[in-house]
C-alpha cells in the first residue's frame, strides 16, 4: 500500500506572533500527520524563529484596521493570485478578516476545503465604539456569505459562540465543530504549589480596552488603599494593529501606584505562573482565551468576567470567581476573596489542573482539528 502524498494545508493568518503563540501546536501536528503546511501571515520575529521547523512561510501585508472597500478588495485579489500559485488541499482561515478574504479568494483560487476559525469575534463585534456600530451590519452579511458556503467547515472555541453562529443563520450546525481553544502543553506549564510570601496577582494580555486592562488597574489601587503587601502584575504588550489598544506610555502613567508591575520585557509565561498565586482576566468578551487555559495547566486559580468564552474556562466558585464586566470594585472584591484565603486557592488550582488536562491539553486540541481536516476526504 503506497503512502498517500502529503495534503497542503494553507494557514491564513494576520500576525505571526497569534499563529505562534495560539496555532503552533497544530500546524507541528499537521506536519506530523503528513501535511505540508504553509502559513501567509506578516511575517516578523516568530515567523524567523519557526523557519526551520519545517513550516512554510510566506510573507502577506494585512492591514487589520483598515475598512476601505477598494483597498480590501485588492488585498482578496492579491490573496487568490497567491493561492492560485501554492494550489493548497485545505485553507485555514483565521480571525473575522483573513476569514473574509481567505474565503473568497480560495473560492477564486479553486480551493474547495476551507477552515474558517473565528477566535472570538473580533472589534467590530465586541465593541460600543461609532465606527464598529456603522459597519457591523455590513460586516455580518459578508460574514454569513462566507460561513455558510458548501465545503466550508467551522471550528469554534466556545458554546455560546457555536449557537449564536447557528441561530443566527451563519452556518448550519453540521459545519459547525467546537474545540476549546488553543491547547496547551501541560508538561511546560507544569502544577507546582504557589510561592509563599506576598501574594501576587497576574493579568496576561495584551494591553486593550476590551481585555479590562483599566478595570484590573482600579481593581489594584481599590486593594492597594488597604493592603500593602499583594502585588499586581500586568504582563502585555500594545498591539497597534487593534483599535481599542492602550498605549504603553498610558500603561506606565497608569501604572505608577506602587503594587502594580507592568513587565514589559517579554517574561516567560510559564515562569511567571509559577511565580504568582493569582491569575486575573476582565475581559468583556472573548473566543477562550489562553492566559486562563495556561492559568489552568499551571494550577492557579482564576478571576475573571461572567462573560462569552471566560465562562468556558471558569465554573463560579469550583474553579475561580466570575464577576461582572466593567465593574473594577466587583473585581477588587472577588480578588480579595482569593487573596485572603489560601486554601480556597489550593482547591481552585488543583482543579483547573485537571481540567487542564481533560480538555485543554495539546495532544487533545491536535487530534480534534486533524479530524476536521480528515472530514474532508471521508466517504
Amino acid at each position: 500500500m503506497t503512502e498517500r502524498r502529503p495534503r497542503h494545508l494553507v494557514y491564513v493568518i494576520t500576525e505571526d506572533w497569534f499563529f505562534a503563540s495560539h496555532f503552533l501546536s497544530r500546524s507541528l501536528g499537521s506536519l506530523s500527520a503528513n501535511h505540508e503546511v504553509t502559513v501567509i501571515t506578516r511575517c516578523h520575529e516568530s515567523a524567523a524563529k519557526l523557519r526551520d521547523t519545517g513550516l512554510n512561510f510566506v510573507h502577506f501585508n494585512f492591514s487589520r484596521r483598515g475598512l476601505n472597500p477598494f483597498s480590501e478588495i485588492y488585498t482578496t485579489l492579491k490573496l487568490k493570485s497567491l493561492l492560485t500559485r501554492l494550489k493548497p488541499d485545505i485553507v485555514h482561515n483565521i480571525a473575522l478578516k483573513p476569514i473574509v478574504h481567505g474565503t473568497l479568494a480560495a473560492r477564486m483560487a479553486g480551493v474547495k476545503n476551507i477552515v474558517n476559525a473565528p477566535t472570538g469575534m473580533g472589534y467590530v463585534f465586541t465593541s460600543t465604539d461609532f465606527k464598529a456600530r456603522v459597519v457591523k451590519p455590513f460586516v455580518t452579511t459578508i460574514l454569513r456569505f462566507v460561513l455558510s458556503r458548501n465545503g466550508s467547515k467551522i471550528i469554534i472555541e466556545n458554546e455560546e459562540d457555536k449557537e449564536n453562529l447557528i441561530n443566527d443563520r451563519f452556518a448550519d450546525r453540521e459545519n459547525i465543530t467546537l474545540i476549546k481553544g488553543s491547547g496547551v502543553d501541560i508538561k511546560k506549564f507544569t502544577y507546582e504549589h504557589e510561592p509563599k510570601g506576598e501574594v501576587k496577582v497576574a493579568m496576561i494580555s495584551r494591553l486593550l480596552r476590551d481585555k479590562g486592562v483599566y478595570e484590573f488597574i482600579e481593581a489594584a489601587k481599590i486593594i492597594g488603599a488597604t493592603d500593602k503587601l499583594t502585588k499586581f502584575i500586568i504582563r502585555g504588550d500594545s498591539d497597534i494593529g487593534n483599535p481599542t489598544s492602550i498605549s504603553e506610555d498610558a500603561i506606565k502613567d497608569l501604572s505608577k501606584s506602587g503594587n502594580i508591575v507592568w513587565l514589559k520585557e517579554r517574561t516567560e509565561i510559564a515562569e511567571l505562573l509559577k511565580s504568582v498565586h493569582i491569575v486575573c482576566l476582565p475581559s468583556y468578551r472573548e473566543g477562550l482565551p489562553m492566559s486562563l487555559i495556561e492559568a489552568t495547566a499551571a494550577g492557579r486559580p482564576i478571576v475573571t468576567t461572567d462573560v462569552t468564552g471566560c465562562r468556558e474556562v471558569v465554573t463560579d466558585q469550583v474553579n475561580g470567581l466570575l464577576v461582572p464586566p466593567r465593574d473594577g470594585a466587583a473585581l477588587a472584591a472577588a480578588l480579595l476573596k482569593l487573596i485572603n484565603d489560601p486554601e480556597m486557592r489550593k482547591v481552585m488550582g488543583a482543579r483547573n489542573r485537571e481540567k487542564a488536562e481533560k480538555e485543554f491539553a495539546n495532544e487533545i486540541i491536535i487530534d480534534q482539528t486533524l479530524k476536521v481536516y480528515e472530514s474532508f476526504y471521508a466517504s
